[in-house]
């Protein structure tokens, strides 16, 4: 997979910002092309992958989704059985590495679901590293289970209450905490967007997915008609694309976050919504969902890792090619999917990864039965519980709240009591 060409893809990417990030831009520039040709790093890489990620992931034939849905081999590529239970420890451990051997102590990091964050702080954990992750205000109440373990992973969060309070500001309060601590800080962008090189450095370090994909699919003369995976940022899916992108086939689909609805502030939608723009937001050009005056538009999903209001610049510029397709799932399709491949399957996705799932049911009709669909699972969806409970049983998971509200006061009740004794 080639790099960008001066930090471009086609008309997007670049390095849209102040000065003052310049200098860090460059040096991690002239490091990554480095360490990436360096053999040494790339075996202390691959052998963290195995020992500590659990890599390779497997590719998961699923036969009764097959025969439920007719069409196409549905295949899922288990991204969720990976060490932390998402893609995002790939590019985590990667870049964690890289800012180590160039001699970083602090490390920081934006997350909108979690995940990513999550991954920092246990790839710094593995490290030896410090780590601070900013989360916006609504994440962090939304996704607390991901933020209490990054918490045991001992990562200070970092609650961002300034503007929508979700991923778009968490990212730019990292931007700043990298400006001001150049010297000592790396700042580990999570998905494949930001200014350059960022995009370059995740899609690279998550491409040991694309890679493995083609070739558990050779080993076993799978015939592959399709790829879907779920588009926030991009980082699962350009990864999961890389080895096929300069290829004809298969066909590549992304699927956005359709949130409620097409009106603005119901979805995520930038390559296929009505209201995404070009533009230059947090240091790149890309699509991005902005109003007529260049201002961020909310945006909706009932998956975090989603709600983001632009898209890599690489995708970005596939998509205007043709290479990448690109659909919308409604919130209540992913919530279905969630419950058909959980039932069927015994697997349980991650919302994000479910928008992929609720796609490759629909496209793997349009397939011949020779053919085969592979989704990206990108993560489990243990750590949606908060989320999924109250859409599947919400009477008992209100019961089951109340119970435990109950529990911690009256065990707080006891506790003050013996202490007063």
């Amino acid at each position: 997979m080639a790099y960008s060409t001066e930090g471009f893809f086609d008309t997007y990417g670049g390095k849209y910002v102040a000065e003052v990030l310049r200098r860090p831009l460059d040096e991690l520039e002239v490091a990554f092309h480095k360490y990436m040709k360096d053999p040494e790093f790339l075996e202390e890489l691959n052998t963290i992958r195995r020992d500590y990620i659990g890599r390779e992931t497997p590719l998961y034939y699923a036969p009764t989704a097959t025969k439920l849905l007719g069409g196409a081999q549905i295949y899922i590529k288990l991204e969720g059985l990976a060490n932390t239970g998402a893609h995002k420890i790939n590019n985590a451990i990667g870049q964690c590495l890289l800012a180590k051997k160039m001699g970083k102590k602090r490390i920081i990091a934006e997350t909108g679901a979690g995940q990513h964050g999550l991954a920092t702080a246990a790839a710094c954990a593995k490290l030896g590293l410090d780590c601070t992750v900013y989360m916006g205000e609504i994440d962090v109440k939304r996704q607390q289970p991901n933020v209490a373990t990054m918490e045991l992973y001992g990562a200070k969060v970092q609650a961002v209450t300034s503007g929508s309070r979700t991923l778009k500001d968490a990212v730019n309060e990292a931007m700043r905490d990298w400006a001001a601590n150049p010297d000592t800080t790396h700042y580990v962008l999570g998905s494949a967007l930001g200014p350059a090189p960022f995009p370059d450095i995740v899609r690279e370090f998550q491409s040991v997915i694309g890679y493995e994909v083609e070739r558990q699919c050779k080993e076993r003369n799978i015939d592959i008609g399709a790829m879907v995976a779920c588009v926030g940022g991009g980082s699962n899916s350009i990864g999961f694309f890389a080895p096929f992108i300069d290829k004809a086939e298969p066909r590549l689909i992304g699927a956005e976050a359709g949130g409620i609805g097409p009106g603005v502030g119901e979805n995520a939608s930038r390559m296929t919504g009505n209201a995404s723009r070009e533009g230059i937001v947090q240091g790149y050009k890309s699509r991005f969902l902005l109003d007529e005056d260049g201002q961020a538009l909310p945006t909706r999903s009932i998956s975090a890792g989603l709600d983001y209001m632009g898209i890599g610049p690489q995708l970005a510029a596939l998509g205007q090619r043709g290479r990448v397709e690109f659909t919308s799932v409604l919130d209540k399709e992913a919530l279905e999917a969630v419950g058909f491949f959980a039932k069927n399957e015994g697997v349980l996705f991650a919302m994000e990864s479910a928008h992929a799932g609720a796609a490759a049911m629909k496209i793997a009709k349009e397939l011949p039965p020779e053919k085969a669909v592979i989704i990206n699972m990108s993560g489990r969806g243990d750590k949606d519980l908060f989320i999924t409970s109250p859409e599947f049983r919400k009477s008992q998971w209100i019961e089951f709240l109340k119970a435990e509200v109950e529990r911690l006061e009256d065990n707080k009740e006891i506790h003050s009591s013996k202490i007063m004794k």
